[in-house]
């Protein structure tokens, strides 16, 4: 064997080494680029999934703020219309104190104290009233501010039962509420 064949066979051994390892390089390098392009991909889609939840929560946490606003317009709203509703019903109640009907549901007032206290009664009312009741045959006890109505006490003073307008519409007042909420 020449030099030369000897020459040759290691250039091209050399060559088929070479290109071996060429190869092996473009396998790897192509292997560590689909690695990598998974990890970027899943990357990717991992931090867009945190983003999307991340937008749903403040989407979410910002309707429910609007709602609770919402909501809180509206009570608002009631109880303003509601006041008004009170305000007005104290103003019928003011004429109705003036009128003709007010006597008879004075009488009324005393015959359910009577009941629930007593014959024996002392009554409290709006100086204007005390006339009225006294033509009822009524002990009158000191004046009040009210616009209407009366309180009762038993003669020892150890019992009372307020029925004045103003006491009727507090201890009605969910009731009223209620019925000016199916109105409104």
């Amino acid at each position: 064997m020449s030099i030369e064949t000897f020459l040759l066979e290691i250039e091209n051994r050399k060559k088929k080494e070479i290109d071996s390892l060429d190869k092996d390089l473009a396998e790897k390098k192509s292997k560590l680029q689909r690695e990598l392009d998974i990890t970027v991909k899943e990357i990717q889609e991992k931090f867009a999934n945190e983003a999307k939840i991340k937008s749903e929560r403040e989407h979410a946490r910002i309707i429910e703020a609007a709602k609770l606003q919402a909501k809180k317009i509206m009570f608002d709203a009631i109880n303003e219309n509601m006041q008004s509703a009170f305000d007005v019903i104290k103003k019928e109640i003011e004429s109705y104190a003036k009128g003709p009907q007010y006597k008879k549901a004075l009488e009324t007032m005393v015959n359910s104290s009577k009941k629930k206290l007593g014959q024996n009664i002392v009554v409290h009312c709006r100086d204007e009233d005390k006339s009225l009741l006294k033509d009822m045959g009524v002990a009158v006890g000191k004046s009040i501010k009210t616009l209407g109505g009366i309180v009762a006490e038993n003669k020892e003073g150890t019992k009372e039962l307020d029925l004045t307008f103003e006491e009727l519409l507090r201890t009605h007042e969910d009731q009223i509420k209620s019925f000016l909420s199916e109105r409104m």
